[in-house]
């Protein structure tokens, strides 16, 4: 207790900031906190919300304290939570207070949601009935309370009457609860018939769940082999438990679809979490999630940080997918993250794939993950027979980027009334424009790339930073008109050139920046599985999880473009890539064909994709990578320094290279430019950490950024353990 004051404590509070500790606060007389609590502080001149941490408080003198002002009537963030909080931050060497800040994201939420005001049946009569009064009576009928405008609804009737029956005392008011998000899911709701190999894995997963205690399964099964109807299965269990599940997904594109499959099982659907919601249900689903209310969730890698108080399964589906990988403010991997958090919470994981990454398969082989295989498609459907198409035997024609024996499968295609899908990852028009007369290339202005032609929208855009600007008709470096020219396809493209080849077939262009958002995407997914298009262009979007009963073709446009980088985990992504998009063939059941049109037909990657045979790619890759030291045989770390000029980004990466420790099991490479460096008017200079597997790569960096030069002017340091991207 603290004399003579009119505080009876401190406590240590987190707060949303790039701070490396929590702050101290005192706690006033009469003012109850406990770990995990969210409270109310002031920090500088403002107010922040904040957690009360764990650990003893520093010494302070009392009367320099300031103390908490609020605590919110929340219920506090549980211990697992927390650990959780530090572990990521401690392992991604980030400011804890900057991973507790995607923990308060909904600010909102703190304070319980307000009650409503409904009404409920009494004893009295009105004073005459008609069927309208009829209606509404029918419906109140057991003694529920309704909202004014919901039982008006249910009734079929206006609002009008309902409030002529209330003025006769037929209704009284009472306040009810803040109706759930979504309707509590039935494990037993229509439980579906199994084939044999997918009720076996179906089984372990069941087990492991009434086990209750942490193990990761990697469900790997081919494309169409029912793994989601498995891993189901799994959250049934889990409900039956009485514990939350969290379901995560790479796309929020995909979220529609899955929310229907999920409804068709469960009989409601789960609550969705991702960056699209509305920030009203964000607030919502928040706070049902921390009261216990939602007990599943379906979300992005975000999702991960919500407060869930008795967490007891997480799905990650598609667990090789780059896009859960965080590359902003704290670097992580939500796939790797997630089993971090059943570790610490003591509940189960599955990690499921039809391309599984190598780490992940390589922790199966040496028995860290359990392994549940899925070698067919569901209901005997075939797999699709795929083939190369030799790009130097069978060219397109000139000014074209198809070829003749592709667009000849697309005419056959047609004829049967059935669907194809034309795969090029690379968005807009086409990735280059210059001057055929001076030689001019349209770059950005504060970038180190290129600007990319968007046709639709007339204008030439860069991926990297978002500036655009008009596509001029004349070279602003020599002023010829009408002499600027696309070099290189993009989707818009090659549907300009299916749209000259079959003008009566009806043609869709699928790509994440197309205007109309997510709102337009889903609509388009949903025609596509419709039958309302014939032929479909898209980028890797079209490559996740869908579902196209009518699509029987599927080409490859360019199925050497993910080759053709310094990336280690290019042959990977090129081949879960290739064989995610060519898997949308023929999922239910009718003969199917994919196409991948290649310079290079021997490569192994081609080969692997072309035989069908995945093991043999992953025995060879995973024999590289051990070769090699890299993940997961070794460690890699980047670091990222960036500043307003070239020769301050230089010289700061340059002093920490020279402080880096002497260890037997790390070394340093660079620095080097990186690959992209210049992003949005910032020079970038990248240093590459290597290292053995046991090596302790977080003391290491901490050791070189606490010895290297103070962080001044315009330099910003970023660290990125466990690097997918390398640009």
């Amino acid at each position: 207790m603290i004399e003579d004051s009119p505080f009876v404590a401190a406590a240590p509070v987190l707060v949303p900031m790039p701070a490396e500790r929590p702050y101290t606060y005192a706690v006033p007389a009469g003012m109850r906190v406990v770990p995990g609590s969210i409270v109310r502080v002031p920090l500088g001149p403002r107010q922040v919300a904040g957690i009360v941490w764990d650990g003893a408080v520093e010494k302070v003198d009392a009367k320099k304290l300031r103390p908490i002002e609020q605590v919110f009537d929340c219920p506090p963030i549980d211990r697992a939570m927390r650990r959780f909080v530090d572990w990521v931050a401690q392992y991604t060497l980030s400011p804890p207070g900057m991973v507790a800040r995607m923990l308060l994201r909904a600010p909102e939420a703190f304070d319980p949601e307000p009650w409503i005001e409904g009404l409920q049946r009494t004893f009295a009569k009105p004073d005459r009935m008609t069927e309208a009064r009829t209606r509404v009576l029918e419906t109140a009928e057991g003694g529920l309370a309704w909202t004014r405008s919901g039982l008006a609804h249910a009734a079929g009737v206006s609002s009008t009457v309902v409030d002529g029956l209330r003025a006769q005392g037929v209704f009284e008011t009472v306040m009810i609860p803040p109706r759930p998000v979504v309707a509590a899911p039935d494990p037993g709701y229509a439980v579906p018939a199994l084939m044999p190999d997918q009720s076996d894995a179906a089984e372990m997963l069941r087990a492991n769940v009434a086990a209750g205690i942490f193990g990761v399964t990697l469900l790997d099964g081919v494309t169409g082999s029912g793994k989601t109807e498995v891993y189901f299965e799994a959250v049934a269990a889990a409900l039956d438990r009485g514990t939350q599940v969290l379901i995560l997904l790479p796309e929020i594109a995909l979220t529609h679809a899955f929310l229907e499959r999920f409804q068709e099982r469960f009989g409601a659907k789960p609550a969705e979490w991702h960056s699209d919601l509305p920030p009203r249900m964000r607030e919502k689903v928040w706070r049902q999630v921390a009261e216990g209310g939602v007990r599943v969730v379906a979300g992005a890698r975000s999702a991960l940080f919500l407060p869930f108080r008795e967490l007891g399964l997480i799905v990650v589906d598609e667990e090789h997918d780059p896009a859960y990988k965080q590359e902003d403010r704290v670097f992580y991997n939500a796939r790797d993250m997630a089993v971090v958090r059943g570790h610490i919470g003591g509940f189960p994981v599955v990690l499921a794939s039809a391309t599984p990454s190598v780490e992940s398969r390589v922790n199966a082989s040496q028995g860290r993950y359990s392994r549940a295989v899925l070698s067919a498609r569901f209901a005997e459907a075939a797999l699709p027979d795929l083939k190369t198409i030799d790009m130097r035997r069978a060219p397109p024609a000139r000014g074209g980027f198809l070829s003749p024996v592709l667009l000849g499968h697309i005419r056959q295609t047609l004829e049967r009334k059935e669907q194809s899908l034309l795969f090029l990852n690379r968005r807009g028009y086409a990735p280059l424009t210059l001057c055929r007369v001076c030689g001019h290339r349209f770059g950005c202005p504060v970038c180190s790339a290129w600007l990319v032609e968007h046709r639709f929208r007339g204008q030439l855009v860069c991926h990297h930073c978002g500036h655009n600007e008009r596509r001029p008709k004349a070279c602003p470096e020599c002023g010829t008109l009408d002499h600027l020219v696309a070099c290189g396809p993009g989707v818009e493209r090659i549907a300009e050139e299916v749209v000259a080849h079959f003008p009566d077939a009806r043609t869709i262009v699928l790509s994440s920046d197309l205007m109309g958002g997510v709102r337009r995407l889903r609509l388009e997914l949903e025609a596509i599985a419709n039958g309302e298009a014939d032929i479909v262009i898209g980028t890797q979007l079209v490559a996740k999880g869908h579902n196209f009963p009518n699509m029987t073709l599927v080409g490859v446009v360019d199925a050497d473009l993910g080759l053709a980088n310094g990336d280690p985990r290019a042959a990977e992504r090129t081949f879960q890539l290739l064989s995610q998009v060519t898997g949308r063939a023929g999922r239910t059941g009718k003969k199917s064909l994919g196409l991948l049109q290649t310079f290079q037909p021997d490569h192994p990657v081609m080969r692997a994709i072309v035989s069908g045979d995945a093991e043999a790619f992953y025995e060879r890759e995973i024999a590289e990578r051990e070769r090699a030291g890299l993940p997961p045989f070794g460690r890699l770390a980047g670091v990222i320094v960036s500043a307003a000029t070239r020769a301050e980004a230089e010289g700061h990466a340059r002093g920490l290279r020279r402080a880096a420790p002497q260890a037997i099991d790390l070394f340093v490479l660079g620095p080097a430019e990186a690959p992209l460096s210049l992003i949005g008017g910032r020079h970038r200079f990248r240093l590459l950490i290597q290292g053995e597997r046991r090596a302790d790569m977080q003391g290491f960096i901490r050791t070189m950024l606490a010895e290297g030069p103070k962080i001044r002017a315009s330099v910003r340091v970023q660290v990125d353990i466990d690097p997918q991207s390398f640009l």
